[in-house]
């Protein structure tokens, strides 16, 4: 079962040399149109605000401020490739803060091995969700919000309805709280994480098999792609940086709480749905993810500093999902008229005649 699909709409280097100047601008507005958006956006807000806006306090905190929600859109982002939704990467991330911090306080455990703990049972948790989709063959998007209603259930558990709060070690909260350059350090993560995605999604043939499975998992399977293998692998690896992300924001509210962690589910999500709107057009990718979490950053932070009411962040965030959805639906049907590019034959192997007369292609 699967609750998205995967389809990329970006050109190819064919096509564009059949077209006119005015004709490629056309064709490429829509792939770089999100990057654009969020540069005029950055322009539009430094002209209205130059005394608060294009400060350098104001950007850091931006990147401090959403490298977390990066993080979870880039965690989302994954089973997305493989035309799945992890709803955990939200619920996850309550309970995983408050196990960092809770294994520290509570249990006297190291901050570096309460760490491991943490990323550890994050990926066992992504291991369940795989197993529950592929083996037991439930839709991904019940799945998810199933086992991530069971973390929230036992994190309230674990808290008793209140907060966790000690004495946490320097070194836990330099995870979150040091810089590097003048820059936060948590921004760096999001860059790691998203530099070994890209690699992994665009320059290895793992990738272009995760890719082929959110395509047509039918079609992935017959060519010999271990669709099963590949999936439970994706929600693993989203279930570890999402634990990632949990210590992360341990680090930052050095309290645990089941209170917290919700709101960071839909901002990650509109992240990652623009991002299939951008960069590669119909489908969903790792620049694209960033350039999602970073013009939600720009207009939240803009509209704020004008004097946006306390609720704007949450109507801005479920506003542009509604809109990030519509546009990736649209993508989408674009595919059935746009004509395919030309096969590549480093993603699968040539069908045999008798896939071919199967009908798949």
């Amino acid at each position: 079962m699967q609750s998205i699909k995967s389809n990329a709409l970006e050109p190819t280097r064919s096509e564009l040399a059949s077209l006119s100047t005015k004709q490629t601008i056309l064709r490429i507005l829509p792939v770089y149109g999100l990057p654009l958006l969020t540069v005029l956006l950055i322009v539009f807000f430094s002209i209205v605000l130059p005394d608060t806006f294009p400060t350098w306090l104001n950007a850091r905190s931006i990147l401090a401020d959403k490298s977390i929600v990066a993080l979870l859109a880039l965690a989302a982002t994954l089973p997305m490739m493989a035309g799945r939704i992890d709803l955990t990467v939200g619920f996850g991330i309550v309970m995983w803060h408050i196990l960092a911090i809770s294994l520290q306080v509570k249990y006297g455990i190291s901050w570096p091995i309460a760490i491991l703990l943490v990323v550890a049972c994050a990926g066992f948790v992504g291991l369940v969700n795989g197993l529950l989709v592929e083996v037991a063959q439930v839709d991904a998007f019940v799945t998810t919000l199933g086992t991530g209603t069971i973390l929230y259930a036992l994190a309230l558990w674990h808290t008793d309805g209140r907060q966790i709060i000690g004495t946490l070690p320097p070194g836990f909260l330099a995870i979150n709280a040091a810089s590097l350059l003048g820059i936060p350090i948590p921004a760096f993560y999001v860059l790691g994480v998203a530099l070994l995605l890209w690699i992994v999604s665009e320059r290895l043939p793992i990738g272009r098999f995760i890719y082929a499975i959110g395509a047509n998992e039918k079609a992935a399977a017959l060519n010999g792609i271990p669709v099963r293998a590949y999936v439970i692998g994706v929600f693993v690896a989203s279930g570890v940086i999402t634990g990632l992300a949990g210590c992360v924001l341990g680090a930052k509210l050095r309290i645990g709480q089941a209170n917290v962690g919700l709101d960071f589910l839909l901002p990650a999500l509109v992240g990652a749905f623009l991002g299939s709107t951008t960069i590669k057009p119909g489908r969903v990718n790792v620049w694209g993810s960033l350039f999602g979490i970073l013009i939600l950053a720009v207009g939240i932070s803009g509209i704020q500093l004008l004097g946006g009411a306390f609720f704007v962040e949450p109507l801005f965030n479920g506003t542009t999902l509604v809109v990030a959805i519509a546009l990736a639906a649209f993508a989408q049907r674009r595919r059935a008229i746009v004509k395919p590019p030309p096969r590549d034959p480093q993603l699968v192997p040539a069908p045999s005649e008798s896939t071919n007369a199967a009908g798949v292609t």
